[in-house]
């Protein structure tokens, strides 16, 4: 008999390995099917109160104008030659400068970082991409094209094709899950990490896992799981779910924020409605649970975590309890008013924030 404590033998820990394996995947298509039969309910529910509005929705056949504003720069392309995908970013500052490059969440794309776009041009190239399958960037269709692999492997490849080695990386929601996974996976790139509202990723799958509360706020991580009927969901009453992310009171930009305009929610509108425009992004999510836990997990750049209290996709604990991956200088500001949605419901306070901190560390350098 083994001694209390002692390592398994190889085949009981196969054993174990495996068990646990079925108890996870046993989670996710559980949680998965409850979270398709919840939305089935509200779409019945909507259905039984407005029959005549509920399946209605518009492609919107034109961009607002904001999408071409001029003070927020310049629509590129550029593709890559391993995967042959093209992909747009709206590039502001001057080229030689430092790369600063800025990576979305989701539901958006390039423009949910137009005040970053603005505020940092004096000092740096600015890029603000769109990442695979979102707006102008090639969307491929199948979603293993969407593995994590895959989306780290862009951002490398994009930042060599601009001609730089290096960038200040700027993630915020998925766009800060990739950060944080570019960081670790190719530290000599980044000189700097700025992660708004997401935590390391190793913090966020053991926390999950942990905290049944957590677990139901990640509800669309396991929905998104299915096959065409979470980018249904979307069109239902024309994109009324996508209307409410940004606007409604439990997920929404708060009063004492900056709201999105009727012009910003037309621009978001213009690049989901069109055809096939959601799969790609719901499609990063559907390799997320053969992805992860991570084999590394250490951060060795100084890094800065940005975070809205009042996210209600992402409990706070998770902010302070990344610390502990981040082998340098680590800084943590949670902001008690502010939503998901950081950098554009406070961006003059995010923008001053992630100003100190760069210039923080450049003091650091030359002492």
């Amino acid at each position: 008999m083994a001694r209390p404590g002692a390592a398994c033998p190889p085949p009981a820990r196969r054993v174990m390995v495996a068990a646990r394996a079925l108890l996870f995947w046993a989670l996710v298509y559980s949680y998965c099917a409850a979270c398709a039969c919840l939305a089935a309910l509200r779409l019945l529910w909507s259905f039984g109160r407005r029959p005549g509005s509920t399946f209605r929705w518009a492609v919107r056949e034109n961009p607002p104008a904001c999408l071409h504003d001029p003070s927020l720069g310049t629509h590129c392309y550029v593709r890559i030659k391993d995967s042959g995908l093209r992909f747009h970013y709206v590039a502001a500052g001057e080229r030689g400068k430092p790369l600063m490059l800025l990576l979305h969440g989701f539901p958006e794309f390039w423009y949910s970082w137009r005040h970053q776009l603005r505020e940092f041009k004096s000092e740096y190239r600015v890029v603000a991409l769109d990442l695979r399958g979102y707006g102008e960037t090639d969307a491929p269709s199948h979603k293993e094209n969407y593995k994590l692999d895959c989306l780290i492997t862009d951002i490398k490849d994009i930042l060599e094709s601009l001609g730089y080695n290096k960038c200040v990386l700027i993630g915020h929601d998925w766009g800060g899950m990739i950060a944080w996974l570019v960081a670790i996976c190719y530290p000599e790139m980044v000189t700097k990490l700025i992660v708004v509202n997401f935590p390391h990723p190793s913090v966020f799958t053991e926390y999950i896992l942990r905290h049944p509360s957590q677990l139901i706020k990640s509800g669309y991580y396991f929905f998104f799981q299915m096959p065409w009927f979470p980018e249904f969901m979307f069109t239902v009453n024309d994109f009324k779910v996508l209307k409410n992310l940004f606007t409604s009171q439990a997920t929404g930009i708060g009063r004492k924020g900056c709201r999105l305009t009727a012009e910003d929610i037309e621009a978001y509108l213009y690049i989901f409605s069109q055809p096939g425009a959601l799969t790609g992004p719901i499609n990063h999510y559907r390799n997320i649970f053969s992805c992860l836990p991570l084999q590394h997990h250490e951060v060795i750049m100084p890094t800065l975590l940005l975070w809205g209290e009042r996210d209600a996709f992402m409990e706070v604990e998770m902010a302070e309890i990344t610390r502990i991956y981040v082998k340098n200088h680590f800084r943590l500001t949670i902001l008690s008013e502010a939503s998901h949605w950081l950098q554009q419901d406070q961006p003059d306070i995010v923008n001053k924030l992630i100003w100190t901190f760069l210039k923080e560390e450049t003091t650091r350098k030359r002492e």
